[in-house]
């Protein structure tokens, strides 16, 4: 956590991965975040990964640093507290992100109408309103299609849902240009953002569109192999998997350090290359492989590390879940704190490193309506026989009565 956005008030209306992580992002750098949801329930309150009692550790790692309302989001009066919430005046205040649907009582134009200046950030499935989901996204990409074991056919999946991160991230850096041109202009914006245009738009700069276009080429599956250059998963004699990469000139001398100079000259002579460019590092990728393969599996992971940090190998070994979080424990960007209702945990604060300024300890995720009343009573002004009386009408709640 930092105090880089110290003072922004940011309203959050959202569900599932990129809305949520979207907000916690600026979240964990010092904005007030505060995310809305039905009384009834988060509509991915109880989403897995959860607890052996079924709380939600999804939810829990998704909004840490947010405060919490519970609302009745289909009430008239609740609409209106919403309305106030997202419109509230001020030079940090008037901006709202949502992967809701956004029309009528949260539409941009019925918003505007009382803010001109309001900055809304609005992420749907395609630009035309269809729904969509990482996974179904992922589908339309090609990847799925050159993922997976040479000669399989079919598609095979990515369990990291890339998309949603990515429009996470075009959420947040897409509201602080928006925050930025209202300073300098005092004009508010309405980003339109699409999960599908995320996605297309990082495949195309990774030149998979300009590939095609200007070549033809379809691209085929290479199991663990690197496209370009060298790459390629091997296994340890201890049943323990590392990963090799050959990016640089002085990944080849490292090569050459491990299995010997005649061994890398004998590539070179056969397969009519030379190691030191990368295109041809990937066309000799089999040899390569050929080599080290046998070199890595008559050795131990605890014997394979040190020899490949001495060479000056690029490397990295395969871990599970649980040994990357046992990790995890130790790093310096994760603290362990207590959140309510699960227990304690390692819990990430911002990955920047802000130069000058102390990190401070993450926050927990909220409970649902935790900061019901402290939202109403400091950022609307209600007294509390005004809050009273909404709780009675059921219009909000705090988190012994919000599911």
């Amino acid at each position: 956590m930092y105090d880089l956005l110290a003072g922004m008030r940011i309203i959050e209306g959202s569900a599932f991965v990129a809305a949520p992580m979207g907000g916690m992002t600026l979240a964990q750098l010092g904005a007030d975040v505060i995310r809305f949801d039905d009384i009834g329930g988060a509509l991915d309150g109880e989403r897995w990964p959860v607890t052996r009692d079924g709380k939600s550790l999804y939810w829990a790692s998704l909004n840490k640093g947010k405060r919490s309302l519970a609302i009745d989001v289909r009430s008239p009066v609740g609409r209106e507290i919403l309305q106030s919430l997202i419109t509230a005046p001020g030079p940090d205040s008037g901006m709202f992100i949502t992967n809701l649907p956004a029309r009528g009582w949260n539409g941009y134009e019925t918003l505007k109408a009382l803010r001109d200046d309001l900055i809304m950030v609005t992420l749907t499935g395609t630009r035309d309103g269809q729904a969509q989901v990482d996974y179904t996204v992922n589908a339309g990409m090609g990847f799925p299609m050159v993922t997976g074991p040479e000669g399989y056919e079919g598609p095979v999946n990515n369990v990291l849902p890339a998309w949603d991160i990515a429009a996470a991230l075009s959420f947040s850096t897409g509201l602080l240009a928006a925050e930025r041109r209202r300073f300098r202009t005092g004009q508010g914006s309405w980003l339109k953002l699409s999960l599908f245009d995320v996605a297309l738009a990082a495949t195309a700069a990774l030149g998979y569109v300009a590939e095609s276009a200007i070549n033809g080429d379809e691209r085929q599956r290479l199991g663990n192999h690197i496209f370009g250059t060298f790459g390629q998963s091997f296994q340890c004699a201890d049943g323990r998997f590392v990963m090799v990469c050959m990016f640089t000139g002085r990944h080849v001398q490292a090569l050459r350090q491990l299995v010997g100079d005649a061994a890398v000259d004998a590539i070179e002579a056969t397969e009519g290359v030379n190691l030191m460019d990368e295109a041809d590092r990937y066309r000799a990728r089999e040899a390569i492989e050929a080599v080290l393969a046998p070199w890595i599996a008559a050795r131990t992971l605890s014997e394979v590390g040190p020899a490949l940090d001495e060479s000056g190998a690029l490397w990295g070994p395969y871990k599970s879940f649980t040994e990357m979080a046992e990790q995890a424990a130790s790093h310096p960007m994760f603290s362990t704190i207590e959140q309510p209702g699960i227990g304690a945990f390692p819990v990430p604060g911002s990955p920047f490193d802000v130069e000058a300024l102390q990190r401070l300890e993450p926050k927990p995720a909220p409970l649902l309506g935790q900061h019901t009343d402290e939202i109403l009573a400091t950022v609307l002004g209600l007294d509390s026989g005004a809050i009273g009386r909404l709780h009675d009408d059921k219009v909000v709640a705090g988190p012994k009565h919000a599911a």
